[in-house]
């Protein structure tokens, strides 16, 4: 069979999905994206780069679908040069909302689309509105409505939809929800496994086990996923554990929501806002290659995650597979996923002292810790697996395909992907 996926960042999303089809003999995976990511074995690759951007004279409304659809042209090109080189897909997989998969379509009529789509933009109680006490312009909620034109017009055009939690399909209209399906993406259980906890060595860093390790982990140190709220936590629970460290993953950039206005990173900013932190006590490890990024978790006595009502974060269900113990925000998606007192703690996102509060419960009581962890990491085994969530996939593609797939196909499928 062959199999064409379409995604901005390779491999993205797709990545635990083309590797179980790499996996059976006989299958031909090709992957068009911007950025090529990661060579991976018996995938081929195939580069683009839209001819422009989006100018200012274009609407401000309009200017993302511009830019989707310039994007969707750079696609189009690629699939019809493999198109014309004799590849013509059974399956296609595309992202929703780059872009670049509004013209596959057009060069491939015959075959079935499966769309991926993580969010719909609503101008009220939702992401856009969550972070300000004032309410959204009428300029910027025709904005964001319009916002959603080019993952419409892809909606309208697979045949099938995948979401990978009930929360984000359900800012989705609900006229397209017969169309949709939640089907997560999985996480890697095996590999994110738990061990034993305290110490930790990466790099120049080396704490030992006399120490209390609180663990944040994120693609991007913003308001979006709570990091000044994670910091000013920070300030009270310094003050009253002096045997407590931080260990803070990700990049020092925004990638939601607006930057800064005065051009100060969030990282700076909070630390001239909390200027008696103890430095000697907070770990800016930056982006890690991910035998690091686990060691971080692992090590960690209490993981925080927080984040506004958005896409839910693939490190939120690492930490959890890890066995952390998990300090979250009490917002829709995270108790998707954490039910307060049985798989983590919750507390309010805009309230820091409640957060120190509860990162303090998980610090002094390891036999709740320990239980908590233990049961998240039962619940993503369960429901976020690999080999629970990749049958599936498996079941909706031979649906869309028209052909049967036998629980023994499922469970050799499965044990390939491993």
């Amino acid at each position: 069979m062959r199999l064409l996926f379409v995604h901005k960042q390779f491999p993205g999303q797709f990545l635990n999905l083309a590797l179980a089809f790499v996996a059976q003999p006989g299958n031909e995976v090709v992957f068009i994206s911007t950025e090529p990511g990661f060579a991976v074995q018996g995938i081929r690759t195939v580069q683009i780069q839209p001819a422009r951007t989006s100018t200012a004279p274009t609407h401000h409304y309009v200017q993302p679908l511009e830019n989707a659809v310039l994007l969707g042209q750079a696609a189009y090109r690629a699939a019809a040069n493999l198109r014309q080189e004799g590849f013509v897909p059974d399956l296609i997989y595309a992202q929703a909302g780059s872009g670049l998969g509004l013209f596959i379509r057009d060069v491939f009529p015959e075959t079935p689309i499966i769309g991926h789509f993580e969010w719909y933009y609503h101008p009220d109680n939702s992401n856009s509105d969550f972070l300000s006490s004032e309410e959204i312009t009428e300029d910027e909620g025709l904005r964001l409505r319009t916002k959603n034109a080019g993952q419409l017009l892809e909606l309208a055009q697979c045949d099938y939809g995948i979401c990978p939690t009930e929360f984000q399909m359900d800012q989705f209209p609900p006229e397209f929800h017969g169309k949709l399906q939640v089907i997560h993406e999985g996480i890697d259980t095996s590999f994110f496994s738990p061990s034993m906890r305290g110490q930790l060595t990466i790099g120049d860093l080396h704490l030992g086990d006399d120490v209390e390790i609180v663990t944040y982990a994120t693609h991007g140190l913003e308001p979006y996923r709570g990091f000044p709220q994670f910091m000013r936590a920070l300030g009270t629970l310094q003050s009253l554990r002096p045997r407590l460290h931080a260990v803070i993953t990700g990049n020092d950039a925004v990638y939601y929501g607006n930057p800064r206005a005065d051009g100060k990173t969030w990282k700076e900013a909070m630390l001239e806002e909390l200027p008696a932190l103890d430095l000697s006590r907070l770990h800016f490890t930056g982006p890690l290659p991910i035998q690091d990024y686990r060691r971080v978790l692992r090590a960690s006595h209490a993981h925080v995650y927080l984040t506004v009502p958005f896409v839910l974060s693939w490190s939120l269900l690492e930490a959890m597979s890890t066995g952390c113990t998990i300090v979250g925000s009490a917002t829709a998606p995270v108790c998707d996923v954490i039910e307060d007192g049985e798989t983590g703690l919750l507390a309010d996102f805009f309230d820091p002292f409640r957060l120190a509060a509860r990162i303090g419960e998980a610090l002094d009581d390891r036999d709740l810790a320990v239980a908590l962890g233990q049961a998240a990491r039962t619940y993503t085994v369960d429901h976020y697996d690999l080999g629970a969530v990749l049958p599936s996939h498996f079941r909706l593609a031979s649906h869309v395909l028209g052909r049967d797939v036998t629980k023994q196909q499922l469970a050799e499928i499965t044990a390939k992907s491993a």
